[in-house]
């Protein structure tokens, strides 16, 4: 998979993620606008978990690759 592709994938899996978790929490017909301050940091935390799990599993498939290198300095810096 390209890093285009890969970063495709991954904002798609983010806004899964972070679909899930509006479904999960009901009163879809409210606006974003609704959100609390945890509401909205409990969103941001669902697709910033998506993203590290896809990044370390992108680390593992393929260690050397200099994006997984990248991946790894990030998630760890």
């Amino acid at each position: 998979m390209t890093d285009d592709e890969w970063q495709a994938h991954v904002a798609h899996e983010a806004a899964k993620a972070i679909g899930e978790w509006l479904e999960g929490r009901g009163r879809l017909h409210q606006p974003i606008r609704s959100l609390t301050m945890p509401e909205l940091e409990a969103l941001a935390q669902n697709a910033i978990s998506r993203f590290i799990v896809l990044a370390s599993q992108r680390i593992a498939e393929a260690p050397g690759e200099p994006e997984s290198q990248k991946l790894s300095t990030l998630l760890m810096g």
